[in-house]
């Protein structure tokens, strides 16, 4: 069902200080940088090998790591042939699945559930 990890999402305090360490420090490539005004959030995506990280602000996030607008980890995401498919065999096991999403940017559809312990994850359509 799962075939390769799409991106891990973080969301920090300090976007400035963040993207210099990831960036400047670390050497990620910055794919592309975006203000979302509605949310007061800025958003990077940077690449890391296959990967993606994706580095979120937002306006005082609480501290808790376990949800998903908190400082820390956002999601751990998984790339996955057929949504509908995935989100099927998840339902039928008893899993709680969000509705289908769909990127304004990439125009990619996406979902997301918990897992046991209520870590959020994603499911991100890639063909």
């Amino acid at each position: 069902m799962l075939n390769a990890i799409h991106h891990v999402a973080l969301i920090c305090t300090d976007y400035d200080r963040s993207r210099q360490f990831y960036v400047e420090l670390l050497g990620l490539k910055l794919i592309r940088e975006v203000y979302r005004a509605e949310r007061r959030s800025w958003k990077a995506d940077l690449q890391i090998g296959s990967v993606q990280l994706e580095l979120f602000s937002f306006p005082s996030p609480a501290m808790r790591p376990s949800y998903p607008e908190a400082t820390g980890l956002r999601h751990l995401a998984f790339t996955v042939v057929n949504l509908d498919l995935a989100i099927t065999r998840l339902e039928a096991a008893g899993i709680a699945v969000e509705p289908i999403r769909v990127d304004p940017n990439t125009d990619q559809r996406f979902t997301f559930f918990s897992d046991p312990d209520g870590l959020p994850l994603e499911l991100y359509e890639v063909q």
